[in-house]
């Protein structure tokens, strides 16, 4: 099979290298066999150079991986043509272009040569790791692989099984290797709480996405390097799931793993991933694969979105050009860096290692949970299960894998595009204030400042926060909405709402896109206020309508838990649930979302194998997060 490979690649290079030769200007060979040294030179030399280029430009961080990214393959393609007998260039910018054309050719032959199958992907990542996997002494202690598949639900989850839209997990599932159970997320469902919870069983540090401070007098978003930082900082006790000798690849939260790569939390540190992305960007493999893979994933998109736009689908959103880029990015560029980091890490035998894959959610956020476009990247990371079975079996340790997901997706018109105002507009006219502040940046932003912080050095420090405190700051995450009163100190209550703005609690609850809200009475505790009724946390009595009727069985539970949470809002605030539809209405731009109570965001996947323990109900990531920890143990023998 070796040789197989060998042949096929040396032939199929050889044809790319007399293409690229007979279309450019610039170059000419004599003869086939001109063209043959060529191709054999390229790979040779790309061989014994790259690697010292990767060192060299590393150093530089963002810099020096751009202009590697620019000019290492020409600079290999013009070395190979001045040395190979019988061919004739006269500049540099002949054999630039030549190795940008012959490697879009290349990946676009392996492509056809393949029939689009990930084989040569294995392959690929098998060869540049061999020399971890000669390092590494054979282990019979398993390791294990945590994968996260960001915002999948354990409902469309079963469905894509089902469906044959996720062949690897359904074969792992019928086959019986694995078992497939769902838990509770709780309150906030976001990336951040749920990871807090599920690598720290530290979930209650975090009320949402997105909230304030008044004892410092900031924000904190989640998707600033910075602000995970310091999150981290409260949730670590030393012992994280991935504290004894673990890696960290793409999350949040590093899981106290002495190596953490492309992680937001390590981001600042000064010691991010740079060598990583080098070499993967530096590869000829990695790089023109990937380029032609996002180009044409930006196609698609603009096709997807298009196609919705004709057939009327309701509902859905403007999807704008800073997304169909990242698109390209989170669903091609990262999702093959991460596959490259895991095989390294399985190669040089790490005992655990959890990555999160973010394509599914970003695509879901803008598309719909269970859109056409949003499943078929459910299948690409199925895809990629796929490879990672493969290398793990060439690994010096056997790997266990485990699949889950940190929470679902719910899905709805927004709540501007359902009543043409905006949540922080309705609050700003019932208590007659102009001055509210409202953080707006998104998911996908933070996305790409993490991989943009992994790769180069951090930029400036964020600000700390201000002395000039804003009356009103309404922060959404999806569904769930913190409104504060930073002026005030403590938990504003019930009664002094009240007092100060008569109109507000009666106009937010009086509104159809409003489900409940959460507010603290200083003589009573705890209540919920809905449309028809309220009910009281501490003792579960309700006066009308349960304004948590429809909102699952662990709603009142979830409202407990975040009333006690630190800097959880003075108003906590969850757009309605609407049974029949299955809709709510996002107090962000997105048509999937997940943050607050309704629908499927609330239920996320564990996927383990059969022989592990049966976990019982996991009510929230703490309990993942102690069950997992558990079987790790036990896989590793005393010492």
């Amino acid at each position: 099979m070796r040789v197989r490979e060998l042949l096929v690649t040396v032939g199929l290079g050889t044809a790319v290298v007399g293409v690229t030769i007979g279309v450019l200007p610039g170059i000419s060979a004599d003869d086939g066999w001109s063209v043959l040294a060529v191709a054999i030179l390229v790979t040779a030399l790309g061989a014994v150079i790259r690697p010292i280029m990767v060192r060299l430009l590393s150093a530089l961080g963002w810099a020096g991986v751009v202009a590697g990214w620019l000019v290492c393959q020409a600079l290999v393609v013009w070395a190979a043509l001045l040395l190979a007998p019988g061919v004739h260039v006269t500049e540099f910018w002949a054999a630039f272009w030549a190795a940008w054309i012959g490697g879009a050719l290349m990946s676009v032959g392996l492509w056809v040569v393949t029939a689009g199958q990930d084989g040569a992907v294995t392959q690929h990542l098998l060869r540049v790791n061999r020399r971890f996997r000669r390092q590494v002494p054979p282990s019979e202690v398993p390791g294990v692989l945590f994968l996260q598949i960001d915002g999948l639900s354990a409902p469309l989850a079963r469905w894509a099984v089902d469906a044959g839209n996720l062949p690897t997990l359904g074969r792992w599932l019928s086959g019986g290797s694995h078992v497939m159970t769902e838990w509770h997320a709780q309150l906030p469902a976001t990336t951040p709480a749920s990871q807090a919870g599920l690598l720290h069983g530290a979930s209650a540090q975090i009320p949402a996405f997105r909230w304030y401070e008044k004892d410092a007098g900031r924000l904190v978003v989640t998707n600033h390097p910075q602000d995970a930082a310091l999150v981290e900082s409260r949730c670590s006790d030393g012992q994280g799931l991935l504290a004894d000798g673990g890696v960290s690849v793409s999350n949040v939260f590093s899981g106290d793993a002495p190596t953490s790569l492309l992680t937001m939390s390590t981001a600042r540190r000064g010691n991010g991933p740079r060598r990583y992305v080098s070499s993967y960007l530096l590869d000829p493999f990695g790089l023109t694969r990937s380029l032609v893979l996002t180009v044409g994933e930006i196609v698609k998109e603009l096709h997807q979105a298009r196609r919705q736009r004709l057939r009327r689908v309701r509902p859905r959103m403007r999807r704008i050009w800073s997304y169909v880029l990242l698109r390209g990015v989170t669903n091609v560029l990262l999702r093959h860096l991460n596959l490259a980091v895991l095989a390294e890490q399985m190669m040089r035998g790490a005992p655990a290692v959890y990555c999160d894959f973010v394509d599914y959610d970003e695509i879901a956020h803008h598309a719909g949970p269970a859109r056409p476009e949003s499943l078929a990247s459910l299948e690409g990371i199925d895809a990629a299960l796929a490879i990672l079975e493969e290398v793990a079996a060439a690994a010096p340790r056997p790997y266990r894998f485990v699949v889950l997901s940190d929470h679902g997706q719910s899905q709805g018109s927004t709540f501007r595009q359902r009543y043409g105002i905006r949540l922080e507009d309705l609050v700003a006219r019932l208590t007659t204030t102009e001055d509210v502040v409202v953080p707006d940046e998104d998911e996908q932003a933070g996305r790409a400042r993490n991989l943009r912080a992994g790769i180069g050095r951090t930029g400036k420090p964020e600000p700390e926060g201000t002395a000039d405190r804003p009356e009103l700051v309404v922060a959404a995450s999806g569904n769930l909405a913190l409104v504060y009163f930073p002026r005030r100190p403590g938990r504003v209550t019930l009664e002094e709402i009240t007092e100060s703005y008569p109109e507000l609690l009666p106009g937010l609850t009086a509104h159809p896109g409003i489900g409940w809200v959460l507010v603290r009475s200083e003589r009573e505790g705890p209540i919920v206020l809905g449309p028809d009724g309220r009910r009281w946390l501490d003792d579960d009595h309700v006066l009308g309508v349960d304004p948590l009727l429809g909102f699952g069985p662990h709603a009142a539970d979830d409202l407990r838990r975040h009333d006690r949470l630190a800097n959880t809002g003075d108003l906590v605030v969850n757009s309605l649930w609407d049974p029949v539809s299955q809709e709510v209405a996002a107090f962000e731009e997105l048509i999937g979302c997940h943050g607050g109570l309704g629908g499927q965001q609330n239920r996320p996947v564990l996927i383990r194998p059969r022989d592990w323990p049966e976990p019982g109900p996991l009510v929230g990531a703490d309990d993942v997060y102690r069950y997992l920890s558990g079987c790790l143990k036990k896989l590793t023998p005393p010492g």
